[in-house]
């Protein structure tokens, strides 16, 4: 299965998400990627959209690859690779020091894409949370901890496509999973996409607006 862009494969995830309408959901992105995937499933589910904030810790020597990962929050929140630590040799200072700078980076992504806005409510509601693909899932791990300290009463994590290892070690951390295309091996996740651009903080904070203005014509 290949999508034409995250636009499609966001018609296409919240064609299997039909159910959730009606619902006291709230559907949460994973920027900036997930931003464009998210939209389409918050119109179809006359739903809120929201951001949850979380920073892949790259290694120093090669940052695509995720020595852990830290969520937004009060109390941010950290998971480790451990095997990925492990093998690279990264010490202690070295690790906190790449977790300090995506910290930072965090709190400017806060303050630009949700300062001034109405928060979104989260406890008690189905939260559904959405990304454009999964292909280690640090980050999602992260995520999905950080998400939990907000008590929504259910969460489906749900994504156009990711890696069997991946969802496997994500499902015992949600109620429920729906990916449309589960691949054995995942490679990067552009591959499954036949346009796949580069997000700007421009285009997070329009899906943003399109979100909010939907929600007041629903």
């Amino acid at each position: 299965m290949s999508f034409k862009d995250r636009i499609d494969a966001g018609e296409r995830l919240a064609d299997s998400l039909e159910r959730f309408r009606g619902q006291d959901v709230v559907v949460i992105a994973l920027p900036r990627g997930g931003v464009d995937v998210a939209l389409p499933v918050a119109r179809r589910l006359g739903a809120p959209m929201t951001l949850l904030l979380v920073r892949k810790i790259g290694l120093p020597s090669q940052p695509e690859l995720a020595m852990g990962a830290i969520v937004d929050g009060e109390k941010p929140i950290t998971v480790r690779n451990e095997s990925v630590i492990g093998f690279s040799g990264v010490g202690q200072a070295e690790f906190d020091a790449v977790a300090r700078a995506e910290l930072e980076e965090i709190h400017r992504r806060n303050r630009l894409y949700l300062g001034g806005r109405k928060p979104v409510p989260i406890e008690g509601r189905v939260a559904i949370v959405v990304d454009d693909g999964i292909a280690t899932g640090a980050t999602v791990r992260a995520a999905l901890k950080g998400l939990k300290t907000r008590k929504p009463a259910k969460i489906v994590l749900a994504v156009p496509v990711a890696s069997k290892d991946s969802l496997h070690m994500l499902e015992e951390d949600v109620d429920e999973v729906v990916a449309l295309e589960r691949l054995s091996a995942l490679g990067a996740i552009g591959f499954s996409y036949l346009q796949f651009p580069q997000l700007s903080d421009a285009d997070v904070i329009a899906a943003l607006d399109e979100a909010e203005k939907a929600g007041r014509n629903a």
